[in-house]
């Protein structure tokens, strides 16, 4: 809103000629609270247009003075000698017109009475406790009204009285020429109230910092970084309780890996297991069970254990467990195994490692 130009009271509040007057006093109430100088500080365009707008409002507010400006325009206002046309409008009583539209919105509030905070708790769970689920005590601190005072910040049996700085309003005028606006009080803190006596419990805070232990349920499944909320166990005061919202983290697994609802699980084996075949033990969530490795396994093969997995979050079933074995060749051999091996080399044929017959082949054929 342009604070210098002259413009036509209807178009800075923003309403047309023919409204009402209850449409006048609900477009300045909120122009005035969005330009008021308290919301706008050190803000001079701000406070042009605060200027403009009750300017505006002095006149259309006003049934007869609405009616001479309809008829005359700004020329019923027209600048004396050594004054401005904001100052020709007779604006006396409008700061009351003013506090009576805006009530408390600029009013800070009582910060006794502040609205509860939330509180966050990292919760660390185990792998199996995440998969299976798992009900967990957890210990935590919690800001609350004092038990003592009930959060009335004076001390049992005292009678407090209302602040002689605000009369017990909480919050006291101030004059800015023809305007007066409210301030939450400095001596009461915006309390209306005088304590003489403060809490021996909380010293005059109205609240203390108390240790709440909970049972927190963790559903089977839970992915790490889940967020639990529950409602009303977070930080209470004068005006209700906020929530309590606990952070699930999973810890890493030294054999299982997540992936998804599936879980999985890499398992050495021997060459003579791969060559030949075994039965195997493999671990689970659910217990030992026993595997078979068929004759001619391939390192990095991949099996499925259905049934095995992780319970699926919010649904039904469970995931399976991926089992993917690694052949180990050994790191070290002795002289008898040794003689062995190179035995078995000489037995061996191309048809017994198809994949490197083929590779060969492959060679072959580029490099002619």
């Amino acid at each position: 809103m342009d604070g210098g130009k002259k413009s036509d009271y209807y178009e800075v509040l923003g309403v047309s000629r023919n409204a009402s007057a209850e449409e006048i006093k609900r477009a300045y109430r909120r122009l005035a609270v969005q330009y008021h100088p308290d919301r706008n500080r050190d803000d001079r365009r701000a406070e042009e247009s605060f200027k403009r707008i009750s300017e505006a409002f002095a006149v259309l507010g006003d049934a007869d003075k609405r009616l001479r400006y309809d008829r005359i325009g700004h020329e019923a206002y027209k600048r004396k000698s050594g004054s401005t046309p904001f100052e020709q409008v007779d604006l006396s009583g409008l700061g009351e017109i003013l506090e009576d539209l805006l009530g408390e919105v600029l009013i800070r509030k009582d910060p006794a009475r502040r609205p509860p905070r939330d509180i966050n708790y990292e919760l660390h769970v185990s792998f199996e406790e995440a998969a299976l689920g798992v009900e967990k005590t957890i210990e935590f601190d919690r800001n609350e009204p004092c038990e003592r005072c009930a959060g009335s910040r004076a001390d049992p049996g005292s009678s407090p009285g209302p602040c002689p700085a605000c009369n017990g309003k909480g919050s006291v005028k101030q004059q800015r020429g023809i305007f007066s606006t409210s301030r939450t009080c400095a001596a009461c803190e915006g309390s209306g109230v005088r304590i003489d006596l403060p809490c021996t419990g909380c010293k005059g805070s109205g609240s203390a910092i108390r240790k709440r232990t909970l049972k927190v349920r963790i559903p089977s499944g839970v992915e790490d970084g889940a967020l639990r909320t529950l409602r009303g166990e977070g930080e209470r005061t004068l005006d209700g309780a906020g929530n309590l919202h606990v952070k699930v983290h999973v810890k890493h697994h030294p054999l299982f890996e997540r992936k998804g609802a599936d879980i999985l699980c890499e398992v050495p084996i021997s060459f003579p297991q791969a060559a030949l075949g075994a039965h195997i033990e493999i671990p689970t969530l659910y217990g030992i069970v026993k595997m078979k490795i068929p004759p001619g396994t391939q390192p990095g093969k991949v099996f499925r254990l259905r049934g095995k997995g992780l319970p699926v979050f919010g649904g039904y079933g469970k995931g399976d467990q991926l089992v993917r074995v690694a052949v180990e060749v050994p790191e070290s051999v002795s002289t008898r195994q040794r003689e062995l091996i190179n035995e078995l080399a000489v037995e061996m044929t191309a048809e017994s490692h198809p994949k490197q017959k083929s590779f060969l082949e492959k060679l072959k054929g580029i490099l002619d």
